[in-house]
């Protein structure tokens, strides 16, 4: 009877994804042509902190006594990010990208890993490590918006005045999304902890895995939405800015609560993240991603999982 009920409240929260994901996505779309922001800038603030609040959530409840959960959620949803939201959406549908995305997103996403790696060759990420990467959250946080600022697009298409009640109604979608988006993940999350508990598995391979798959559903549901709606930018810009805001913000939080000690053998998971955004780099360099590009990048995550698994 317990497996059918965590059955049952895990369909109900991958429905509330499905349509957090939808109001979000549409929400954001309003927002940025109503105030001439781009679709990537939109991508990367609002929709990318709206689907990060799962990893942040689980970090948290995690902060302290379950510190490997917390690392094993960051990287495993980075790497989830790529190989499982990228791979399965350009499968569905190829992904055409701005070319900024190349010169200045997906280096800043590089560096904050590299970053990531390098505070954590003393084998601990300490609440000092936690503020600075809460600092480098701020200073990102104005440097998106001041590159906002200095390419707000001109919307020819809409010269009257908008009215206040489209505001409203756009900031109210984005708002129920992300509600939905949260609880929907804690509800698949949890149940599918409680399952993976059962059969024995590690914290770390709960965090690599079960969670990371799970606090990754709101990214792939969003993704996947504004990627059929043909915002490309948008699905890439939340993909970037989430892998992003789990290291500053994710991990900055968990470490600054209760620091988060580092095993060894995390470097090898810590390699394989670089190697999957590098993936993402190369990927993007021809401008789509298309559906061969996509079956590699996923097949490469399946992999990874049997690695994480029999490892």
């Amino acid at each position: 009877m317990d497996i059918v009920i965590n059955a049952i409240l895990t369909v109900v929260g991958l429905v509330m994804l499905c349509f957090g994901g939808n109001w979000l996505v549409s929400g954001g779309v309003t927002i940025a042509k109503k105030f001439r922001i781009s679709n990537l800038v939109i991508g990367m603030t609002i929709v990318a902190y709206g689907t990060s609040t799962p990893e942040l959530a689980a970090s948290v409840a995690a902060a302290g006594e379950h510190s490997a959960i917390i690392l094993g959620n960051i990287i495993g949803s980075n790497i989830a990010n790529v190989g499982m939201v990228i791979g399965i959406a350009a499968i569905l549908v190829p992904i055409a990208v701005s070319k900024s995305v190349l010169r200045k997103e997906i280096p800043i996403m590089l560096g904050v890993s590299i970053l990531l790696i390098l505070i954590s060759i003393d084998g601990e990420i300490s609440s000092y490590d936690g503020i600075l990467l809460l600092v480098g959250l701020g200073v990102f946080g104005y440097y998106t918006f001041k590159d906002a600022m200095k390419h707000r697009e001109e919307n020819k298409e809409t010269t009257e005045p908008t009215k206040n009640n489209v505001y409203l109604k756009s900031f109210g979608l984005i708002g129920i999304g992300i509600v939905f988006l949260y609880v929907g993940a804690i509800l698949t999350v949890d149940n599918a902890v409680i399952l993976a508990q059962e059969f024995g598995l590690s914290e770390k391979i709960i965090g690599l895995t079960v969670i990371a798959i799970g606090t990754s559903l709101p990214e792939l549901i969003t993704s996947l939405i504004a990627i059929k709606k043909g915002h490309g930018d948008i699905g890439i810009g939340n993909i970037i800015g989430s892998n992003i805001y789990n290291i500053l913000m994710i991990m900055g939080v968990g470490a600054t609560l209760g620091g988060v000690m580092i095993a060894p053998d995390v470097f090898i998971d810590y390699a394989i993240m670089i190697i999957f955004s590098l993936s993402l780099l190369i990927a993007l360099k021809t401008k789509v991603i298309n559906r061969i590009m996509g079956c590699c990048i996923a097949a490469g995550y399946v992999l990874y999982l049997i690695f994480a698994f029999f490892n």
